[in-house]
């Protein structure tokens, strides 16, 4: 995606260090990024961190003399391509809800003729308060475009809703919001995630798969322009901003909502997806009676991949992932025949390598022209490499 003119608001909260991180990373994919500061978001990150990121002036105050002889305000907030507040706190949507413009923030939003995406951050309670969800509703309605809070713990010890969204999800989440790339008009789906296949209500067999890899190709193909359909099992990683997502647990919900979304350009299967399942799972709890070792009666799972390459509704491209421990070339060649993908994305998930759950992965792209080898590198860049591929094979 060519890079796009960003203008980002910092609010005054303590998740603006994560701004820093933020415009590291849109500008590491060729975003131009111009600084604004509220007063109160410098008593967390300083204009000269900012700008030093940034490469750009910092911009703080409205009535600046010199800021408004070299761009006025006006010109300001029409110049960029999108409009990001990150964090955005209860103030600054309050602001944004009830139309104030009493500080150069809450003034260029006003202003702007451009696409807006709020990340929110703030205390759980105050995410949660009557007077905070009716502004929401109001920016939702005005075509305000959000990206989070996620769940989890906070700096001031409370735990719930009210995190602001990591940096590549806000990353992605704008990109979505302006993407205008090769793979606009293209519909392509995603398994992401493993499959929780159930012993008894409170047991179940699964893997170590985070679902990162899966959330990154996602992204990365937002990024391009792809409409994007996600079904994940229950990942440790959060489901990217702006795709059609669907949330399964076992194999055979995956399959539902798989075959449910096709026909597609593209398929992804980067789910790892569990072989088998309880042909004799449980309708309550398992106890132990003292009448020796329960009896689990094992039942193979659909396989979705060769399912969908042996339908009627096959994309015209189809990748397939194999997480193997030994003979990883040769194994992962075998189900690409096997199966009947175009592609197969081949790792080494030994324990020793740290992949499986890990930031980072090692890969080969095996197809009918053989094996490639990619460099170890993070999940993020094989994902936009991958994505790249997927767009130069669509055309």
């Amino acid at each position: 995606m060519a890079g796009k003119k960003i203008l980002l608001i910092i609010g005054g909260g303590i998740a603006a260090f994560k701004s820093l991180d933020l415009i590291r990373r849109l500008r590491e994919r060729g975003h131009s990024v111009t600084p604004v500061l509220t007063k109160a978001a410098t008593e967390f990150v300083t204009p000269l961190s900012v700008s030093a990121l940034a490469g750009e002036k910092v911009y703080q105050d409205l009535f600046d003399l010199n800021d408004e002889a070299e761009m006025g305000h006006i010109e300001l907030s029409r110049a960029a391509d999108l409009v990001v507040v990150a964090p955005a706190t209860a103030d600054l949507m309050a602001k944004m809800a009830a139309g104030l413009a009493n500080d150069l923030a809450s003034t260029l939003l006003m202003a702007t003729d451009k696409p807006v995406l709020i990340a929110p951050s703030m205390n759980v309670r105050m995410w949660e308060h009557a007077a905070t969800q009716r502004n929401l509703k109001t920016l939702l309605k005005d075509g305000i475009l959000t990206c989070g809070p996620n769940e989890g713990g906070m700096a001031c010890g409370e735990f719930g809703f009210g995190r602001m969204a990591e940096p590549m999800e806000i990353v992605g989440a704008l990109e979505a919001a302006v993407n205008d790339g090769p793979l606009k008009g293209r519909h392509i789906l995603v398994t992401s995630g493993p499959t929780h296949e159930p012993i008894d209500p409170v047991r179940y067999i699964a893997n170590r798969s985070s679902g990162a890899q899966g959330a990154a190709i996602a992204r990365a193909l937002l990024s391009l322009g792809a409409k994007v359909t996600f079904v994940t099992g229950p990942a440790d990683v959060a489901a990217p901003m702006g795709v059609d997502l669907v949330d399964v647990q076992t194999a055979a919900q995956m399959l539902e909502a798989v075959n449910s979304a096709l026909p597609a350009d593209a398929a992804i299967f980067a789910a790892a997806v569990a072989d088998w399942r309880m042909a004799n799972a449980a309708d309550q709890k398992i106890k132990k009676d003292g009448n020796g070792l329960p009896v689990l009666e094992f039942a193979e799972n659909p396989d979705i991949l060769a399912s969908v390459c042996a339908g009627n509704k096959k994309p015209k491209l189809v990748v397939g992932f194999a997480a193997e421990t030994q003979n990883v070339i040769e194994n992962a060649a075998a189900k690409r025949k096997r199966k009947g993908c175009d592609w197969i994305v081949a790792n080494d998930v030994s324990p020793s390598t740290g992949i499986m759950g890990g930031s980072e992965n090692d890969i080969t792209l095996i197809s009918k022209d053989g094996a490639e080898d990619w460099p170890r590198m993070g999940k993020d860049q094989v994902a936009q490499r991958l994505a790249a591929k997927i767009a130069e094979a669509l055309g």
